[in-house]
């Protein structure tokens, strides 16, 4: 099977979120099934900086309307996987990725690229899998142009993100992708009165899918869809979740030369407690023998950060430690500021991204803060359970696929604590449960992180969900 992917970043390469981690891992774990896959990447100035040894293959002249524009297509193998970098100066060679006024029309660039380099390159797809909004025009510009090379190649769209849903003027359509005003009066890719290019690839996908089976249940419902529910129920029986994984490479206790000492399921009591002490003297921390709570985010609303500084003071207060690390919103790094004054002690913070010390959290810590807003998939969660640390988070989307509760009778398969309002006073008493477990039923906690442990969370899990939906549709 050859499978072609369509996105707007990919690891190891391009990165700014989950979207490079999935495309990315994905990808391998098709390679490993036995697949040829190929991905398409703009090439960002941030990919050119690397010096790669990539070999150019093509050159491709694209029209947008009366503008020409035309693009090398260099070529690179890394993983077993074929990666294709678009090369264009005016769309591609910034300093950032995203948050351009013309991102519409670098994205439509790119697109009709990606339909035009594979008949040049000779690389005929049984599957295209193109990724939130970005690529999102890709099977209606082949379709509406009766591009013959693709004629028996099926489309799968995968939602990462549906508050971007690829607004556009009505008028783009012609303006940038030379299609007719009637694909807007039809209703196929009309949204709100303009174009949606997650519209248009939700009606012309064969298979739809978005990041965890919860997320798909709440994209379902208008509390929960950001007004995509109506345009997903007319494909709800071709819209499916599937929940994503971590690299069991890089997040692998056993084998992580970040973290003070490796451990397993068979020593994690002195590999976590070696691994604590370690974050301790780091952030300059008292009391070695209290449960440590941890936060690696970006720290903003949605990441439900006035929750988590409620919680921080409650949990201090009973002589817990907390360590926060991320950046984000102006005024949760204030707070964060303002906590590890007050608590100097017991609040370690770092404004920013570190990895190298997100590893070391995740190891040294007993439980892992996330009550999150709304969190499609998430993947922090997953990494704390890899690493012995009991996740506390709002069971929303792919949170509730992900953490099992416990509830005081589950222990045997309990991996983490949860809540459902998104409220200070349910934080604040799972917070206070979990730190109960932790004092006083020691050996039910050591079960529950076991658990943890042993979760599994990987790739090989989550491509063999996608292997079997790319071969029911060939």
């Amino acid at each position: 099977m050859k499978i072609a992917m369509a996105c707007s970043e990919a690891n190891p390469f391009i990165k700014t979120g989950g979207l490079a981690d999935v495309t990315y891992a994905l990808s391998k774990e098709m390679v490993n099934l036995g697949e040829e896959v190929a991905i398409f990447l703009p090439l960002y100035n941030k990919i050119k900086s690397l010096g790669l040894d990539y070999k150019y293959v093509a050159t491709v002249n694209i029209n947008l309307s009366w503008r020409k524009e035309s693009a090398n297509v260099l070529y690179l193998l890394k993983d077993g996987i074929h990666y294709y970098f678009i090369e264009n100066q005016h769309y591609f060679e910034r300093d950032a990725i995203y948050g351009f006024d013309d991102d519409g029309e670098r994205f439509a660039f790119y697109t009709m690229a990606v339909a035009n380099i594979m008949p040049i390159i000779n690389f005929k797809p049984d599957i295209i899998h193109a990724h939130d909004w970005q690529p999102g025009m890709l099977f209606c510009y082949i379709r509406e142009n009766g591009m013959d090379f693709y004629k028996n190649t099926k489309f799968v769209f995968t939602i990462h993100n549906p508050a971007f849903q690829g607004i556009l003027d009505r008028y783009a359509l012609g303006n940038l992708y030379n299609l007719p005003d009637r694909l807007f009066y039809s209703g196929q890719v009309e949204f709100g009165g303009r174009v949606s290019t997650l519209k248009s690839a939700i009606i012309y996908a064969n298979k739809v899918t978005t990041v965890s089976p919860n997320h798909r249940n709440e994209l379902l419902t208008p509390e929960g869809s950001m007004g995509l529910n109506e345009v997903l129920r007319f494909r709800e029986y071709d819209f499916c979740g599937i929940l994503n994984g971590i690299d069991y490479e890089e997040f692998n206790p056993s084998k992580d030369k970040f973290i003070a000492k490796e451990f397993n399921v068979k020593n994690y009591l002195s590999g976590k407690q070696e691994n604590k002490l370690a974050v301790l003297k780091h952030f300059s921390l008292k009391d070695e023998n209290a449960p440590l709570y941890s936060l690696v985010s970006r720290v903003t609303w949605q990441k439900g950060m006035n929750l988590v500084f409620s919680a921080v003071r409650e949990l201090v207060n009973r002589g817990a430690n907390v360590v926060l690390l991320g950046s984000g919103e102006y005024a949760c790094e204030q707070e964060m500021e303002k906590l590890h004054k007050e608590f100097p002690d017991h609040v370690g913070i770092y404004v920013g991204y570190n990895n190298q010390l997100a590893h070391q959290i995740y190891a040294g810590s007993d439980f892992f803060l996330m009550p999150s807003l709304f969190e499609p998939c998430g993947l922090g969660q997953m990494i704390a359970q890899r690493y012995g640390a009991l996740p506390i988070v709002r069971r929303t989307g792919g949170l509730k696929d992900s953490v099992i509760n416990y509830d005081g009778h589950n222990d045997d398969c309990s991996n983490g604590f949860g809540f459902d309002d998104f409220s200070t006073w349910d934080m604040n008493r799972t917070c206070l449960y979990a730190h109960d477990i932790y004092w006083n039923h020691k050996e039910t906690f050591r079960k529950l992180v076991r658990n943890a442990l042993n979760t599994d969370n990987s790739w090989q899990r989550s491509g063999e969900c996608y292997h079997e939906l790319y071969k029911s549709i060939i």
